[in-house]
């Protein structure tokens, strides 16, 4: 099985697992719950820094180095989860708390550019888990073979315009497509949110055939720590995509 998500692009069923009992195989009741906890310690941290950053008001220096720390740590964390998939217990928690950190830090910077943007993103991000779960269980939408084709090749060719943006940003140019409030760059953000919330079925399905094919209990935090990944990516994306509709107004 494959995925855009970078948490399942690795095929986590690839390594043998063996038999496993079914006490301590994987199922989605446990995989729910797990990623209730990783939730709550996104929101947590996250909280404590936005509180931090409007304390601080115009000196939030302290702040942005819980954002940093927390992006740079969420990044190592992720990858150690994603080849370290036994590790996930201990590693898919600390992700979650740092990138709580991060998304504090930068929930914060957009609130204060456009007030009242937070929540709309995380009621949009939130409504649009459950959208997906539903067309996911009601069968309207099902990662075949193509789909997910078509996911992943979407998946990387805008990791390549994000890379070559940052890339090029270390030269002073700025590409409008992604970093402007033009149409075409509210078209292109609305792509990305697209794709993002595709992401969910592809997770739903890694988590379904994990529970039926007797994996070990670990990969309940792996697959709570998926959810999180798509989950995360579509936040910022539909906060980008709302800061980019306001500088129209």
């Amino acid at each position: 099985m494959r995925s855009s998500n970078p948490a399942l692009i690795t095929n986590p069923f690839s390594g043998g697992f063996g038999l496993v009992s079914e006490s301590d195989a994987m199922t989605i009741r446990g995989t729910v719950s797990k990623t209730a906890i990783l939730l709550l310690l996104v929101l947590l941290p996250g909280a404590w820094v936005w509180r931090q950053f409007y304390l601080a008001g115009q000196h939030s220096g302290a702040a942005q180095i819980w954002m940093f720390g927390g992006m740079i740590a969420g990044f190592i964390l992720s990858l150690a989860t994603i080849f370290k998939k036994n590790w996930a217990p201990i590693t898919a928690p600390l992700y979650a708390v740092a990138e709580g950190l991060f998304l504090g830090g930068v929930s914060g910077i957009f609130e204060k550019s456009y007030p009242g943007i937070v929540i709309q993103a995380i009621s949009l991000s939130m409504a649009t888990l459950l959208v997906m779960l539903a067309a996911y269980q009601g069968g309207w939408v099902r990662p075949t073979e193509r789909f997910k084709w078509g996911i992943i090749a979407a998946t990387g060719a805008i990791a390549l315009v994000y890379f070559a943006s940052m890339i090029l940003g270390f030269f002073h140019v700025h590409v409008p497509l992604i970093t402007g409030s033009g149409m075409f760059s509210i078209l292109f953000s609305v792509f990305v949110v697209g794709i993002a919330a595709l992401n969910f079925i592809l997770d739903f399905d890694f988590i379904e055939q994990g529970s039926r094919g007797g994996v070990p209990k670990y990969m309940e935090w792996y697959g709570a720590f998926a959810l999180m990944v798509t989950l995360i990516w579509l936040y910022i994306e539909i906060l980008r995509l709302l800061a980019k509709i306001n500088d129209r107004r």
